[in-house]
């Protein structure tokens, strides 16, 4: 059965930081491509950071550019986002997504985790 399964999440102040975790099971994570998305009430999932199956390539959504940085260790089958200098605008319920393909910035993913909710205060 295929799982990921997001953690991490919380309340922080606004300058904190978070690091998330996405544990995969049940798929090939050594050649999936792997990326975080964000959803905030109201609004349309967002595209947050993407991961190829080596590592080798990243990729980042224009707002959170140089304050978060995504990685993976699939010796573990486990990718991380790290989140610095968090703003209020970052609250949101952050999901992770696996696909046999490469990055897209599109919520096209085969498959998703039940979501971490991440809460900056100001």
């Amino acid at each position: 059965q295929e799982q990921l399964v997001e953690s991490g999440g919380g309340l922080v102040q606004a300058g904190g930081s978070l690091r998330l975790t996405c544990v995969s099971s049940g798929r090939p994570f050594d050649s999936d491509a792997m990326a975080w998305f964000r959803q905030a009430p109201g609004k349309e999932r967002e595209f947050v950071a993407g991961i190829s199956w080596s590592g080798r390539n990243t990729y980042y959504g224009d707002s959170v550019k140089g304050r978060f940085t995504i990685s993976r260790e699939n010796a573990k089958n486990t990718v991380y986002l790290q989140m610095n200098s968090l703003k209020p605008e970052d609250t949101a319920v952050y999901y992770c997504a696996a696909r046999q393909s490469i990055v897209t910035t599109r919520p096209s993913y085969d498959a998703w985790g039940q979501g971490t909710q991440v809460t900056v205060s100001s």
